[in-house]
């Protein structure tokens, strides 16, 4: 018997333990045994950028990075940087 965690529903960052009890049809029962797994978040985050394609001179521009994402829906920063201007 096996145990699958659902890639579309990945555990979180963290360790976890899990324990196995195997009986037989004579309701013979084994030791439990355990394993202790650590998941962790290697994925880097995705970054998104939502900005209009153009804007007058002298009118607000408003840039977003919300619809990034993180694996473990953990975005602890935004760093902006402009990195070329006229």
């Amino acid at each position: 018997m096996n145990i699958t965690i659902d890639a579309t529903k990945p555990l979180k960052a963290g360790a976890y333990t899990f324990q196995l009890l195997v009986s037989d049809d004579s309701e013979n029962q084994s030791r439990p045994a355990q394993v202790r797994v650590l998941v962790i978040d290697d994925k880097a985050p995705t970054t998104v950028i939502d900005a209009p394609t153009s804007v007058g001179t002298g009118r607000p521009l408003a840039l977003s990075g919300r619809r990034s994402s993180d694996i473990g829906d953990n975005i602890v920063d935004y760093r902006w940087t402009l990195i070329s201007s006229p």
